[in-house]
């Protein structure tokens, strides 16, 4: 009897086909095999919001081929992935090979185990309808927006702009941090720090200013600080009270795809997206060594924090051989899942906790290594013991000014033996012996000006927590979200934080005036509810697709009527370069491929170039400049200023130092770990030093 598996991808069906046995054929579908048409639409909004699906352009092939395959097995099984994306893509395959909607013929799998495959093989169902509708109406809902915003856009303010429903937001978001920013006051204050000893040692330590007579005081200004000064001139330093204790340290949950994708921010410097790739990879399969094609951690789309009883027993078992029985927890850890969170998967892990990061290092790219290690230590520590720290706070008194000390020291490491959150910073700060009554010996103090600051903009991480904090997405969306803001020149990096572009305040603008429901945090979120609802078969997507479209036609017909005529111009950004054409300023602005220099004197004027950045680089070629540039896909590369008389470009980046095996000042390139020379004949390189 045949068997046919369809599956998403070519590595998952390989990594299932070798669980699965001969009597299986395993086919990847890749991705949908049908959508709505970019052309229009493609949504009957008159009758019901019908959608309107078609085959997916360059995939008849493989339809063909699928539909063969489907015809001569006995049996299908439709193993998408475990969401609502991959339940509709089981869905449109049915449909495709006229399965039946009646018959157990779909399949999960939370992990790409010989475990995890055999038990989703063994508890096929029927496809999940609610789950389907769910996806259907977050589709057309976008849709709509979509097509009947963008046009409007374009109209007003440049052709080629797209609009979307939590894109508009998450750009909102950006905009309104940098008002803030602009318009953030600094408002002065001031600190007084000592530095001590105790009779019990000579080593110095902190104390720090916080009131008079037990009365907390806020010190604004310097003739503040200057009255204290002088109140403790001569003054005899002495403990009134010391406090010690004992704080328990916790670990951080495992991973959620939300707080994945920060940690990976912050630790590794990857974007979203980056993350969600490599994930995907881990999660389809991996060849390692002997064992072939392996599932390393569970599906990484999720917003759940449970974790299978297995799972935890194969932690406790590493964690205890490892460590020691003292570092396995008295009673389970078990971390709550947020109200609004979808619990069908578990915590993102590592699906085999004895696969450890070295054991695996060899078969993995660098990439796919670091965000391992990195599931794999936040996992385990997940399921260690506290940490136990002893804290000391002494209070003195100085003339009636009080002062404070506060130190600690580890008494148990537990689960920081391992792993820490990137905001976990303190260092051990350890008091010297300190009893009541102590008078101490002040070593120096000084008053410091200090002015408060504004808020931060956000970088990839903050902006992944604020969407989630505020109900906007779901896992699946945050990646994508933030690579579209930043593609459609909305927002732009600098460095790792984000900023609106004149465009984004520009559009961002518009539709605050005309589309406030748009961009709208709590808005978007009651929708995301609304998708919840239907994906728990509590709620018609008919209906919500009607409840949202009257409104939003209504607003949309009062919106072209208001700006019948009208069009918003988005600001050039000045610069300090000069037209060599005319004289004039050259201008930033945007076109269809990104940024590029215009001059301010258009239309008299059409001179344009692209926007080059001087890395300080010598070219290897000719010893002239080399120069940052961008390619049509907005991909930074480096090339010779002299192009194209000289060819030479490379995606590799240029370094201060200088090659010293041709000691001619030539430039040195690096990639990973390393630096070399490009130099024809050269052949040097080194390892990059990592500085501590």
């Amino acid at each position: 009897m045949s068997k046919l598996v369809i599956v998403e991808s070519p590595a998952k069906a390989k990594t299932i086909k070798k669980y699965l046995g001969k009597d299986f054929e395993v086919m990847a579908s890749m991705g949908h095999v049908r959508d709505l048409p970019k052309s229009k639409l493609s949504v009957d909004v008159e009758n019901g919001f019908t959608p309107v699906y078609t085959d997916i352009k360059g995939k008849e092939d493989l339809i063909k081929e699928l539909k063969s395959e489907a015809s001569k097995a006995d049996f299908v099984y439709l193993a998408t992935d475990p969401d609502r994306e991959g339940e509709a893509i089981s869905w449109h395959l049915a449909q495709m090979l006229d399965l039946s909607m009646e018959e157990n013929n779909r399949v999960t799998f939370n992990e790409i185990t010989k475990t995890g495959v055999t038990n989703g093989m063994a508890n096929p169902r029927t496809i999940d309808i609610d789950l389907v509708n769910a996806q259907q109406a977050r589709r057309i809902l976008d849709r709509i927006v979509g097509y009947k915003l963008s046009p409007f856009l374009w109209k007003k303010v440049r052709r080629g702009l797209s609009a979307g429903r939590v894109q508009s937001v998450a750009v909102s978001l950006v905009v309104d941090r940098e008002k803030q920013i602009n318009s953030f006051k600094p408002e002065e204050y001031w600190s007084i720090e000592t530095k001590m000893t105790a009779p019990s040692s000579k080593k110095q330590f902190t104390a720090s200013f916080t009131g008079i007579d037990g009365k907390k005081v806020e010190l604004h200004s310097e003739e503040e600080t200057n009255a204290v000064l002088k109140r403790v001139e001569n003054a005899v330093y002495t403990v009134t009270d010391v406090k010690k204790s004992v704080r328990k340290k916790s670990p951080a949950p495992p991973f959620t795809t939300s707080t994945m994708q920060q940690e990976a921010s912050k630790k590794l410097g990857f974007a979203a997206a980056k993350t969600m790739k490599n994930a995907q990879t881990l999660y389809e399969g991996v060849e390692i060594g002997d064992m072939g094609a392996v599932g390393l951690i569970t599906y990484m789309r999720t917003d759940s924090l449970r974790i299978s009883d297995e799972a935890r027993d194969a932690a406790y078992k590493y964690i205890e051989a490892t460590y020691g029985k003292n570092y396995v927890p008295s009673t389970p850890k078990v971390y709550k899942t947020k109200n609004n969170a979808q619990d069908a998967h578990e915590a993102i892990r590592p699906s085999m906790p004895e696969l450890t990061p070295d054991k695996v290092k060899d078969s993995l790219t660098t990439e796919q290594f670091k965000l391992y290690k990195l599931i794999w230590e936040r996992f385990i520590a997940s399921q260690m013991a506290n940490a136990s720290l002893d804290t000391v706070s002494a209070n003195i008194d100085a003339n009636g000014c009080n002062f404070r000390a506060t130190g600690f020291s580890v008494k148990f490491d537990g689960f920081t033996v391992l792993y820490e959150e990137s905001k976990d910073d303190e260092e051990n700060k350890v008091l010297p012996v300190i009893e009541k009554g102590d008078v101490l010996k002040l070593k120096s103090i000084a008053g410091s000006q200090h002015f408060t600051q504004p808020p931060a903009r956000y970088t990839e991480a903050s902006l992944i927590k604020a969407l989630e904090e505020n109900g906007i997405g779901r896992p699946s969306t945050y990646a994508p979200t933030i690579s579209t803001i930043i593609n459609r020149l909305y927002v732009e990096r600098d460095g790792k934080q984000l900023k609106p572009t004149g465009l984004g305040d520009v559009t961002t603008q518009l539709m605050k005036d005309h589309f406030k429901h748009i961009v709208d945090a709590k808005f978007t979120a009651s929708m995301e509810n609304n998708l919840d609802e239907i994906e728990l078969g509590k709620k018609e997507w008919g209906e919500t697709l009607e409840e949202f479209y009257s409104d939003f036609a209504a607003t949309l017909e009062k919106a072209e009527k208001n700006m019948d005529g009208k069009r918003i111009k988005v600001p050039d950004e000045e610069t300090d370069e000069v037209c060599e054409v005319c004289g004039k300023p050259m201008v930033i602005r945007i076109g269809r491929f990104g940024k590029f220099l215009a001059c301010s004197g258009f239309p008299d004027c059409t001179n344009t170039k692209k926007i080059v950045k001087d890395t300080g680089g010598v070219c290897p070629k000719c010893q002239k400049k080399v120069l940052q540039k961008k390619s049509k896909k907005g991909k930074k590369y480096f090339g010779c200023e002299d192009n194209p008389n000289c060819d030479f470009m490379t995606w590799d980046t240029p370094v201060s130092d200088k090659c010293p095996k041709c000691n001619d000042g030539t430039t040195l390139f690096k990639k990973g770990g390393k630096m070399f020379c490009l130099k024809d004949g050269c052949g040097y390189e080194v390892a990059v030093r990592k500085e501590k």
